[in-house]
């Protein structure tokens, strides 16, 4: 089944997103019990963490981390937001620079200014957001940047997705509450998809969607530890306390280019086989035999497909025993910890 198609459903009681490609499941957003990356809090500083330079805080969902503080003293009040999920027993991770995120605006409080994607190139369009962002911005002491789906919308749709914007962070910002409170929740998966996946699809919202559309059959292969390659070969993804191990398996080719194949494979599949499962931190992969030489050109492949992967993902290359590490943000719920 060619094309993208975009199905909003719920499952096992959860609200969830899912993204078919194709046929193909590449991205699943689920509903979980923790905090949601975007919720903002205001925050009580709680106690410095000395030689990391960070700072507990306390929030109504329990602790959460800053890091890199300067100047902030206990017992301080202070707005910020959630980035991340954190690992089971840990601090929610929470950054100060409030972000305000829509379809097609992202409103700055810490940066002034009015900024188009660069991605918009046609000058008519550039002009005509810069005028629309004008007159609703006015003197306004925050930034705001306008998104690169906004090429093509209507102009009636992204003044309206402003000024929501500018009104939430308005009410944010100004709130009057003098202890810990939880000021904006971050988004649904419903309206996390409305958000970020912008390119043209079929929308379905009928219940039983996920099993008309195939949902459930992928779920059921990314819930495995197995995940087909191009080509006959495998990759085996196990998470651990400590890390995400990879493992890529030939299959039945026994060619002397075999290695080389499988892992370049693996460098197209694995972005989206770990979007699928909802997993962050640490990523070791343990690559099937190959040349040295062609080391750098496995790296620009998996650079290459990370470039449309929401998770900021660091390189942080290989090992002495030819291992190859990443470092993944953690923004999503692991999918094995939902649906189990």
């Amino acid at each position: 089944m060619k094309g993208r198609t975009i199905i909003l459903d719920h499952i096992a009681g959860r609200e969830a997103a899912a993204l078919m490609v194709d046929g193909k499941l590449d991205d699943f957003l689920i509903a979980g019990d923790a905090p949601v990356p975007g919720t903002i809090y205001r925050a009580r500083a709680d106690r410095p963490v000395k030689g990391q330079g960070g700072m507990f805080l306390t929030t109504p969902d329990g602790a959460a981390f800053l890091r890199q503080v300067k100047g902030l003293a206990p017992g301080a009040l202070l707005l910020v937001q959630v980035t991340g999920y954190a690992e089971p027993g840990k601090a929610i991770p929470v950054t100060n620079r409030i972000l305000f995120k829509s379809r097609y605006a992202i409103v700055t409080p810490d940066a002034p200014g009015l900024n188009i994607s660069r991605r918009i190139r046609d000058e008519d369009t550039r002009d005509q957001l810069l005028e629309i962002a004008h007159d609703l911005m006015g003197d306004s002491a925050h930034g705001l940047i306008l998104r690169s789906c906004c090429q093509g919308a209507e102009p009636d749709d992204i003044a309206e997705d402003i000024s929501a914007m500018l009104a939430l962070a308005d009410q944010v910002l100004h709130d009057p509450g003098t202890e810990p409170e939880l000021l904006s929740e971050g988004d649904t998966p419903h309206i996390l998809a409305w958000r970020d996946w912008t390119d043209p699809a079929e929308v379905v919202t009928s219940s039983g969607g996920f099993e008309a559309h195939g949902v459930l059959d992928a779920l059921e292969t990314a819930r495995s530890k197995s995940e087909p390659l191009p080509g006959g070969g495998h990759l085996y993804i196990e998470p651990t306390r400590a890390l995400v191990a990879v493992d890529v398996n030939t299959g039945a080719d026994t060619s002397l280019a075999a290695g080389t194949k499988a892992n370049f494979a693996c460098a197209k599949t694995l972005p989206r086989a770990l979007r699928v499962r909802g997993l962050g931190g640490q990523i070791t992969l343990d690559l099937a035999p190959m040349p040295k030489k062609d080391r750098r050109g496995f790296e620009s492949a998996l650079r290459a497909a990370l470039k449309s992967d929401p998770e900021e993902t660091i390189l942080a290359g290989w090992t002495p025993l030819g291992h190859f590490e990443l470092q993944r943000k953690r923004g999503r719920i692991p999918l094995a910890e939902i649906l189990k």
